[in-house]
């Protein structure tokens, strides 16, 4: 076990071998609102320049010299790689690494290193929100005293709208990872029942000590469901119109993981004709999306769209910056972690 000595000289090294690297952090306003340091990362790339955005062009150029690259949602494949020719370290500021050719990248001995457990806190903050808010209708009656029903009405309370106790009712949470568990003690707290539904991971290797459930049975039976798991083959247009119809009509869809898990013409027509009673969407399939995107036509009550925010308490973010640091000085030392293209 190192001593405080010895974690110092470790910075040390660190600092002086990335010293001389030329390193790029080329969307760094997807992560800062102007509220974040950037000193951790700063203390092993002294050096690195630091880009708002940038385009496929601006990549091309600001990639040709770098060793080191840090981005969130800049693609990097075959072409990017080609030109390349120096990079050694991809640190990804997110967990997902679908924008990224994995393989290319390995052919091109470049390790690219993602985060984990950044952001739990804050995604289980806006699941919560979400449920809550469609579970109290808090919506439609912010929007009755807007309208004056309540000043212009004969009762001291307004019961024009659905309210519903949480304890007692089932949870299913599709994608049992970090968030998902996250998610499921906070549930738990609320008296509601967690079931987990069966794993769509390629090869799955479930801990056997967990509960699962059929997808289908987490459809008829759950009160809730919230999403968490990546977008696959196998989770692409999961919630179509015949899972919709499976769901109760008095359940709510939260989606926070990846917006093609959902059938966006499904989920309209389900919130219109009431096959479900409601749903909240963090993610879609288009970020940002275009004017005309399906679930930007209509606003519904009890269809929440809000814009790829549950990750973003400024905690998170810091954080995400951070963990960035620590897979940094792990590369320096010969140590990579968090390594997804070993």
């Amino acid at each position: 076990m190192l001593g405080k000595s010895g974690i110092i000289v470790g910075k040390m090294f660190s600092y002086l071998k990335g010293l001389y690297m030329h390193a790029v952090f080329l969307d760094y306003k997807t992560v800062d609102a102007n509220d974040l340091d950037l000193g951790s990362i700063k203390a092993f790339l002294p050096e690195i320049m630091i880009y708002s955005f940038s385009n496929e062009e601006e990549v091309l150029t600001r990639i040709e010299d770098a060793e080191v690259a840090i981005a969130n949602k800049v693609v990097f494949d075959a072409i990017v790689f080609a030109r390349a020719t120096k990079l050694k370290l991809i640190c990804v500021t997110a967990t997902g690494t679908n924008n990224i050719d994995l393989e290319a990248a390995k052919q091109s001995g470049v390790v690219v290193c993602n985060i984990r457990d950044y952001c739990t806190d804050s995604v289980v903050q806006h699941v919560l929100l979400s449920i809550l808010t469609l579970k109290h209708s808090s919506r439609d009656y912010s929007a009755s005293m807007e309208n004056g029903d309540w000043q212009e009405g004969s009762s001291f309370s307004l019961l024009q709208h659905p309210i519903a106790e949480l304890a007692g009712k089932s949870l299913g949470i599709v994608g049992y990872g970090v968030l998902g568990q996250g998610v499921a003690r906070a549930a738990e707290t609320l008296g509601l029942k967690v079931l987990i539904s069966e794993s769509f991971a390629e090869n799955n290797k479930s801990d056997e000590s967990i509960t699962r459930v059929s997808f289908d049975a987490l459809l008829a039976e759950s009160d809730i469901i919230s999403l968490h798991c990546p977008l696959t083959d196998n989770t692409t247009g999961l919630f179509d119109e015949g899972a919709f119809e499976q769901m109760k009509s008095s359940a709510i869809l939260i989606n926070t993981a990846r917006g093609g898990l959902i059938d966006d013409h499904a989920l309209i027509k389900a919130i219109k004709n009431k096959t479900i009673a409601g749903a909240a969407i963090d993610v879609l399939n288009q970020e940002p999306p275009d004017s005309d995107h399906p679930l930007m036509q209509k606003q519904y009550s009890n269809l929440i769209i809000t814009p790829h925010i549950a990750w973003a308490a400024r905690e998170a973010r810091q954080r995400a910056l951070d963990r960035i640091a620590e897979n940094i000085d792990a590369f320096l030392k010969d140590k990579p972690i968090n390594v997804v293209n070993a």
